[in-house]
């Protein structure tokens, strides 16, 4: 028996006789023994190692009653871990298969850049049909990102009105695509 498999037997043991001290050190230690043991296996999944840790954790701790004292305790360990291990891969297979790869060559991809070409041509001319004083300011908030203040700076108008012409500026535009329809 190696020095990480006593300690643990022993930790376990006590715990199972009542001593919550040494099943919470038990727990502890083992989670770092699983990290390892999952870690390797998990690679390239890093994320899911400290799930499938606490998933183990807990299965052990429910079929604590399973375990017979004159066996490995590492053995039945690690066999709920494959066992747990097993049922993600499954889990991340079927999850996988569900997923086609996109091919880079898709009309979807070959249109966004023509697409995002007549947007803009398209709320250019929509915004030309408005007058100045609802325009400006949903070209420079909406658009350009300024805040209101700034607006108001740019445009030389009080902050109120850049707000009213916004307000007024975007339910102008929505009739207009409205009655376009």
């Amino acid at each position: 028996m190696n020095d990480a498999e006593a300690v643990l037997h022993d930790l376990f043991v006590r715990g199972l006789a009542g001593d919550a001290v040494a099943y919470r050190t038990f727990l502890q230690k083992l989670g770092v023994h699983l990290r390892a043991f999952l870690g390797r296996r998990l690679f390239g999944w890093p994320d899911d190692v400290e799930d499938l840790v606490q998933e183990c954790l807990l299965a052990m701790h429910n079929q604590r009653h399973t375990y017979q004292s004159d066996q490995p305790l590492t053995a039945w360990v690690h066999a709920i871990a494959r066992y747990k291990l097993i049922d993600l891969l499954r889990a991340k297979g079927s999850r996988e298969a569900l997923h086609q790869p996109l091919d880079d060559e898709l009309a979807v991809f070959a249109d966004s850049a023509t697409d995002a070409s007549d947007a803009r041509r398209d709320l250019g001319g929509l915004l030309e049909g408005l007058p100045d004083r609802h325009r400006l300011p949903i070209v420079h908030v909406k658009l350009h990102g300024l805040s209101i203040a700034e607006a108001a700076q740019a445009t030389g108008m009080s902050e109120s009105a850049v707000k009213v012409g916004i307000h007024r500026g975007l339910k102008a535009l929505a009739l207009k695509i409205k009655e376009s329809r």
